[in-house]
């Protein structure tokens, strides 16, 4: 751990010297920090943004695929086969614990075990920027915020022309196709966005055939996203908006690892739905937003003869209802202070027939909700170079009744160059509804707790921009699954240090790279998976100790573009069974490459490979992962 400290410190001092009379570029706006819109120069908080120019060279990947590389980041099932159940680590905690943020507005599926959103209902061409905030952001953000929160923001930004249009084709091996088009446009007082996204591809096989017969069936899948949008500008000071996405697929399951299944499926569709309002002037703003939210999840395994045959049916709502302000106090002070009420409520049914007979049971509609306030003091100093941000949360749950976070966050600017900064703060994560009220519920759980400390520096000049952050967790009362029992629990604790490290080097005007590195050091005191008492683990399941990503672009002047991507995984270990020792999956390294030609100038062709080698790897046990992939389309601006 203090080696790899060392290095790292020595890599972040010694390049110096690539470039040590540039200026800083610390000017990119940023919105999900303090919910305000601010520099990065202005926040302690360690912010990564996913540009438009990342955005455009992932046109045949998902959304998981794209977060997969970031540092810090681990998605389970993103280089799986379609339609993978997504699992996004952030920063080494567990499932659940990033909150996913759809245009500023927190998203999640009551009916999911950890509360979480399925990223199988975004397209990654809908997807405008990403802005991604490490470190718990409980304060601002609530419950399931402990590792982060990731802001997927599909608004676009300086539309001028009454009508423009954007289509984009794709098409590719294994018979995928993906379609998508967009209408957007500004007339007078209105902006308005709509588009729709298809998916279609027969797959590979979810399970590995151990047996080599090669007689595993492909799981194909079928999806789609609807979205539309309007914002009216009633004054130059007030704005007003709704919205609405419909978004479904079907995939194909297999029976688990190892085991084919030709007649399993799972269908699931989300309506999400809002409005909102902004007022600002010179001194004060305030945002206000409703969401309301259908989540509808069925599966079926149809077998012929009836002796698996089984269908689950599930529906859940949410509503999220903020209001906040910020208020300019004076040259050096901002407040922020808002609240916001969150609902929901699912229900269930379930048939099974075996050679037992048959089997059915109903969850009836059950609901929670929580109320929240928070607080946040923004300093900025004259001379812009201290940054200091104090905030807390009171939180009202209908179950456990009140919980209280707080954060302090602080930057430094030594010169145009350097930058300080570092945060300490508290998150919490309440139980699901699933976990107090499902089928292995448990009632009496208690929220979990944890603790955030991270610290570190950036340098930013004209060529080269790299950052290097040290973050330490603990976790208290956290929430697992006790497999004696069968029934939700509070483990002891659980602890995680890590350093990230991020660099973008302008090579030449045509030839930019971009790398990051993540080593992690997890221990979690908890239940044993052999014997059931409790133990420490000196790992973390399915998330790696080493990690790493690098991007090599080259744009020849205006006419063609080549990029290739490397990342590395790092061995790690997953769930073999019951009462069985967890297995060592090995690390594995994978190559995507993607290249573009402009034919006109509202028309251009691409090409996207993913595992240019055709590596052997695995992601999760007793499952595929993806082969060599390629896809190829067009691109047309109207």
């Amino acid at each position: 751990m203090k080696r790899l400290f060392f290095i790292a410190i020595a890599l972040f001092i010694g390049s110096k010297s690539i470039a040590q009379d540039s200026t800083v570029n610390l000017n990119e706006v940023i919105v999900t920090a303090n919910r305000i819109a601010q520099k990065q120069s202005q926040t302690g908080k360690t912010i990564s943004v996913i540009g438009k120019d990342i955005l455009e060279k992932s046109k045949a990947q998902s959304v998981a695929q794209v977060l997969n590389e970031q540092v810090g980041i681990t998605v389970n099932g993103a280089v799986n086969n379609l339609g993978t159940n997504q699992a996004v680590f952030l920063r080494g905690a567990n499932r659940g614990r990033v909150l996913i943020l759809l245009d500023g507005i927190p998203m999640g599926d009551p009916s999911d075990i950890d509360n979480v959103y399925d990223l199988n209902f975004l397209s990654v061409q809908d997807v405008e920027r990403i802005e991604i905030a490490r470190g718990n952001q409980s304060t601002l953000y609530g419950s399931d915020a402990i590792a982060g929160v990731i802001n997927i923001i599909t608004n676009k930004k300086n539309i001028a022309k009454p009508f423009q249009f954007r289509s984009t084709l794709i098409g590719g091996n294994y018979n995928s196709y993906k379609g998508n088009i967009q209408f957007f446009g500004r007339k007078n007082k209105l902006n308005y966005q709509a588009g729709y996204s298809k998916i279609k591809t027969k797959g590979f096989s979810s399970a590995i055939d151990s047996s080599g017969n090669n007689n595993f069936d492909r799981d194909g899948y079928n999806g789609y996203v609807l979205h539309a949008n309007l914002n009216y500008q009633m004054t130059p000071s007030l704005s007003f908006k709704v919205f609405s996405q419909y978004s479904g697929y079907k995939t194909d399951l297999d029976k688990g690892a190892f085991a084919d299944d030709r007649d399993y499926f799972i269908e699931n569709k989300n309506i999400n739905a809002g409005a909102g309002f902004h007022f600002q002037n010179d001194r004060v703003s305030v945002t206000g937003n409703y969401n309301y939210s259908e989540y509808k999840r069925f599966t079926l395994n149809d077998s012929a003869d009836f002796s698996d045959y089984f269908k689950q049916n599930y529906f859940s709502k949410s509503q999220y209802l903020e209001l906040y302000t910020s208020v300019v106090l004076s040259k050096t002070l901002k407040l922020v202070q808002g609240g916001d009420f969150r609902y929901g409520s699912y229900n269930n049914n379930y048939l099974s027939i075996s050679e037992f007979g048959p089997y059915n049971s109903v969850f009836k509609d059950t609901s929670v909700s929580q109320s929240s306030m928070y607080a946040s003091l923004l300093y900025a100093s004259k001379n812009s170079k201290l940054n200091i941000e104090m905030g807390g949360r009171l939180n009202l749950h209908s179950q456990y009744g009140t919980n209280y976070t707080n954060t302090f966050s602080a930057s430094y600017n030594l010169n145009k160059t350097y930058r300080l900064l570092g945060s300490i703060s508290s998150g919490f994560k309440a139980p699901s509804l699933y976990q107090l009220y499902g089928e292995v519920s448990n009632n009496a759980l208690k929220p979990e707790n944890s603790i955030n400390y991270e610290f570190g520096a950036e340098q930013h000049n004209e060529k080269l921009t790299h950052r290097l952050m040290y973050f330490y967790r603990e976790v208290k009362q956290g929430i697992d699954f006790d497999n004696i029992n069968y029934v939700y629990f509070n483990f002891q604790k659980q602890i995680v240090r890590g350093l990230e490290y991020e660099a973008s080097y302008a090579i030449s005007p045509s030839l930019t790279a971009t790398a990051n590195y993540c080593f992690l050091n997890g221990t979690d005191l908890t239940q044993s998976r052999i014997s059931f008492a409790d133990t420490t683990y000196s790992y973390l399941l399915r998330r790696p100790s080493h990690s790493g990503n690098i991007r090599i672009s080259y744009q020849h002047k205006d006419k063609w573009s080549l990029s290739i991507n490397g990342k590395f995984v790092s061995a790690r270990k997953d769930i073999m069974g019951y009462q069985e020792p967890d297995l060592l999956l090995h690390g594995y390294c994978l190559i995507n490459t993607y290249g573009e030609y402009k034919l006109h100038e509202k028309a251009r062709l691409f090409f996207d490979i993913q595992n240019v080698t055709n590596t052997k790897f695995y992601d999760l046990r007793g499952y595929n992962s993806i082969p060599f992939l390629i896809n190829g389309g067009i691109i047309i601006n109207y």
